[in-house]
């Protein structure tokens, strides 16, 4: 498998299988993720996106841990204009056609949390803790998690997790709906893996377009919403994917999707 190394984290592609490995890794340091970094991450997200051969994408952490969050003193020495563009890095996962499934363990703080938020899929160990502790700083979250924490779980509960500092179990995450699975270590990747296998059953097109379709509209007008539905479910229609997926389901075969 190719290797990429970037300043804070790894790059993997495994041809055979088509899903690339996007693996946080700073020794020493919990895997801080260091302000470079999130733009190098969305520059690498908008690349594998164009990438035909990658069917779907897992963002990871080194040394059994995700992220304890970002380099604090970095902070000081950034720009007003640079920190503006955070959230708009850190959300890259969410930009990206392809799904991305966030596999968590250990710490997953501050931007660490955001950016598993901007993914599809969360799966986390039993022994996760998950929180945005930024007003102990001075600061609050400022890529993503005021926002998508509150619409994941609701308003009374992001303020009590980002107001507080308070650390959400993987049994709370879980039930308030902030991740797909809990499993143990041991069987992280297993879990992991059984969603890669649901969706490389599937067409890549379709996907594509229901990522879309669902990030763009899920919190606007319920005749929007279907407006885009209905365009899209249209468009599908023309595609050889759709042709495919029919003439397998008559056939009573399994379907060989292109993506076109």
């Amino acid at each position: 498998m190719p290797v990429t190394a970037q300043d804070g984290f790894r790059v993997e592609r495994d041809a055979a299988s088509g899903v690339a490995t996007i693996t946080l890794d700073v020794p020493g340091k919990l895997n801080r993720v260091p302000l470079a970094a999130r733009r190098l991450l969305a520059d690498v997200f908008a690349e594998i996106g164009d990438d035909e051969g990658v069917r779907a994408i897992v963002l990871t952490g080194a040394g059994g841990t995700f992220t304890a969050g970002g380099d604090i003193a970095a902070f000081l020495g950034a720009t007003p204009e640079e920190l503006s563009r955070l959230a708009w890095n850190v959300a890259a996962p969410e930009r990206c056609p392809k799904p991305v499934v966030a596999r968590i363990e250990g710490y997953c703080l501050g931007v660490g949390l955001e950016l598993a938020l901007a993914c599809d899929f969360r799966v986390c160990s039993d022994d996760a803790q998950l929180g945005l502790p930024e007003v102990g700083l001075g600061m609050i979250p400022g890529s993503g998690g005021t926002q998508r924490l509150a619409r994941l779980a609701g308003l009374g509960r992001a303020k009590d997790v980002i107001m507080r500092r308070r650390r959400i179990t993987a049994e709370e995450a879980l039930a308030w709906g902030l991740v797909s699975a809990v499993a143990p270590a041991a069987e992280l990747d297993s879990a992991v893996a059984e969603i890669l296998g649901d969706l490389a059953g599937v067409s890549p097109l379709a996907l594509a377009v229901a990522k879309r379709v669902l990030n763009h509209v899920y919190d606007g007008p319920l005749q929007l919403g279907l407006e885009v539905e209905g365009f899209a479910y249209g468009m599908l229609r023309s595609t050889q994917d759709f042709r495919e997926g029919v003439e397998a389901f008559v056939e009573k075969r399994a379907p060989r999707f292109e993506g076109r």
